[in-house]
């Protein structure tokens, strides 16, 4: 942070001023913190693993020596895409002000509830994944636990309480702890990878590139029979979930120095890095496989059935702990993305309450309110959605699988929007990050295919519901727009209430203390 001189904070905070905010969260993120952020919510050692019946259940190792690279890249369109707006853009809660600068107050409004329902839901899915983790790590053989809905709900609330208290208590920890997060992913996969290859009883790299079909019972029922080519696209959305929350760098915009340049930076190289270690452990473990057609069969336990089967108990041990950490700082990392998300849609009077939910403790910096709120809604819904079924398919179950399409789509909307405003008077500035009109355009409209790609994978069996799920919010949404929201929201500042606003952005800096 030596480099961070007087003038590149004046900057910073006239790029914020000039959008109508005032500099309420501290400057305290490196490039690397920004990156790290991102990095620790895509965490390859959670989607990665917890996801990884996707993979070899479905069309075996080519979903990993193939598949993984494709999907990877689908992320990478999106998120290239927004890193040329958030460049121009760097303002906490981004992907909200895209939405409403480079279309309107509706397109911003409802970016914005995409977005947290995503960011809520999948701050759940994670520390749901955690839990999962513990119980086959640790929880069963070595503290004797059963899996019951108490017991889960007991875990959540403690590890998500935790998370929530770390953020609580400033910006500065949550990043130390996430930059700390960023080298252990890097550490854990490459010792992971390497237990992987020294336990492979032969190198079968053909394997990798192998079709097979183990949808219904020969995969252990993660995917219901169905052709050898629908279940390879399926396995796509193991690398599209796991790759995703690297909108966490530009969440982060307002307290990330020379944030029109780290933050784009943060974006695209969490998933580029993510993308590229992920394969190369994911790669070991299909090798270290004993054999693909077991290994298939296990379903969702493939990873523990593996680990079992060839790695010595003590290095797993080892690792399972490392694992463990990772991905209680993924959920660290969104309840920061999450919160952040509430603080500035609610400064902007978008949510019930906001006054409450957009205020900055003095002391801390941090939005306290909107932290604990995001928090307590996360756990609230894993514990809602699970005493609920539909037909034999958990609530939960049903929601998780929408909400990567509820993130996506808050994604494709700005980006979308981006691709008609692009040198019209409301984007005619690119940011120091510019990749060009005719390369951003391109992006654009692969993020458009890429959409309709995941919104017809995230629908199909098991989890056809999520269809109706989707389909309902946006009836709903437009229903609350209409009806009540649309005479109300004013969204961001825009114009001369930018200028009107400068006496109340002095006042809110002094009460926090930023000179």
């Amino acid at each position: 942070m030596s480099d961070y001189t007087d003038l590149d904070k004046k900057q910073d905070m006239s790029v914020l001023h000039s959008m109508g905010y005032a500099q309420e969260l501290e400057r305290r993120m490196s490039s690397f913190s920004n990156f790290a952020v991102s990095f620790s919510i895509i965490c390859i050692l959670s989607g990665g693993i917890n996801s990884l019946a996707q993979a070899t259940a479905g069309a075996g190792g080519a979903a990993i020596g193939i598949g993984w690279p494709i999907g990877c890249f689908v992320s990478l369109v999106f998120a290239v895409a927004m890193a040329q707006i958030s460049s121009a853009y760097p303002t906490a809660g981004g992907l909200y002000h895209w939405g409403s600068i480079l279309g309107n107050r509706f397109t911003g409004w409802l970016t914005a509830w995409f977005n947290l329902l995503g960011l809520v839901t999948v701050l759940g899915a994670i520390n749901v994944g955690t839990y999962y983790f513990f119980m086959g790590s640790f929880g069963t053989s070595y503290f004797g636990l059963t899996d019951t809905t108490v017991v889960r709900i007991v875990f959540l609330v403690i590890i998500t309480g935790a998370q929530a208290l770390v953020n609580h208590m400033g910006i500065g920890l949550t990043a130390k702890l996430t930059d700390f997060s960023g080298y252990l992913i890097f550490a854990t996969a490459i010792v992971l990878s390497a237990v992987c290859l020294f336990a492979a009883p032969s190198y079968e790299i053909g394997r990798l590139f192998t079709f097979a079909n183990y949808s219904g019972e020969a995969g252990g029922n993660v995917w219901p029979a169905t052709s050898g080519t629908w279940v390879f696209l399926l396995g796509l959305l193991l690398p599209i979930y796991t790759i995703t929350g690297y909108d966490a760098s530009a969440h982060t915009s307002e307290e990330t120095v020379k944030a029109a340049h780290s933050v784009p930076r943060g974006m695209v190289s969490s998933v580029l890095w993510s993308a590229l270690f992920g394969y190369i452990m994911l790669c070991s473990f299909v090798l270290m496989l004993p054999n693909m057609d077991d290994a298939a069969k296990q379903g969702w336990n493939v990873f523990f059935w593996a680990m079992d089967a060839q790695v010595n108990p003590l290095v797993k041990d080892i690792l399972y702990f490392a694992i463990l950490v990772s991905q209680w700082l993924c959920g660290l990392a969104t309840v920061t993305s999450v919160s952040r998300m509430i603080f500035a849609f609610s400064r902007d009077g978008g949510l019930p309450a906001s006054k409450a939910l957009a205020k900055v403790s003095p002391k801390y910096r941090t939005p306290v309110a909107a932290i604990w709120t995001g928090s307590i809604l996360s756990v609230l819904f894993v514990w809602g959605s699970s005493l609920v079924s539909i037909g034999d398919t958990p609530v939960y179950t049903i929601v998780v699988s929408c909400t990567v399409i509820f993130l996506f789509f808050s994604f494709a909307i700005p980006i979308t929007l981006g691709l008609f405003a692009w040198g019209t008077s409301k984007w005619d500035k690119m940011g120091p990050w510019n990749i060009g009109e005719g390369a951003f355009k391109l992006f654009a409209v692969l993020t458009v295919l890429a959409m309709i790609l995941i919104f017809v994978l995230g629908v199909q069996p098991p989890n056809g519901p999520a269809l109706y799920v989707t389909v309902g919010f946006l009836v709903l949404a437009g229903i609350v727009w209409f009806g009540f929201e649309q005479r109300r929201f004013k969204g961001p500042p825009i114009g001369d209430e930018v200028a009107r606003r400068q006496a109340e952005i002095a006042a809110a800096e002094k009460a926090v203390g930023e000179h």
